[in-house]
């Protein structure tokens, strides 16, 4: 169930909810895509499902240059906190990792930290970094596949 949970254990926690299956469908054959091709395939599943966060991750992790990630991994995080807000967040609470629904906005995040690094804004990495420990306070510790 995607929204907020108002647990008595502290902030509020949010869970986006789930893409389309053949959005995820399309993404999973795109991502097995041989090395060649993979790149070509997760755009076109970005381009036919373009609120699809994780699509917009995955293609900034293939991107060809540091300003083209930039760009994939910055569209997945602005069009997250778009998702996030129409799933009731108002600016603070976790996003936890375990939903596998909030992945794709938590990559796009680490990815945006990850490139600001790469192409020398050293703020905006600062601020995504800790941004991203504030949604998921176990992010260093999160099983990853």
């Amino acid at each position: 169930m995607a929204g907020i949970d108002f647990s008595s254990e502290g902030p509020p926690e949010t869970v986006l909810a789930p893409e389309p299956a053949e959005a995820r469908e399309a993404l999973a054959a795109a991502l097995g895509e041989p090395p060649e091709r993979r790149r070509d395939a997760v755009a076109d599943v970005a381009a036919g499902w373009p609120g699809y966060l994780d699509a917009w991750a995955r293609l900034g992790a293939l991107a060809r240059d540091d300003a083209e990630a930039y760009a994939c991994f910055r569209t997945g995080y602005h069009r997250g906190l778009d998702r996030l807000r129409q799933s009731g967040w108002r600016g603070s609470g976790y996003v936890r990792w375990r939903h596998e629904e909030n992945r794709g906005f938590l990559r796009a995040l680490d990815g945006l930290r990850s490139a600001a690094a790469a192409i020398g804004e050293t703020d905006e990495e600062e601020r995504c970094a800790q941004f991203l420990r504030q949604l998921e306070p176990d992010w260093d510790r999160r099983q990853t596949e």
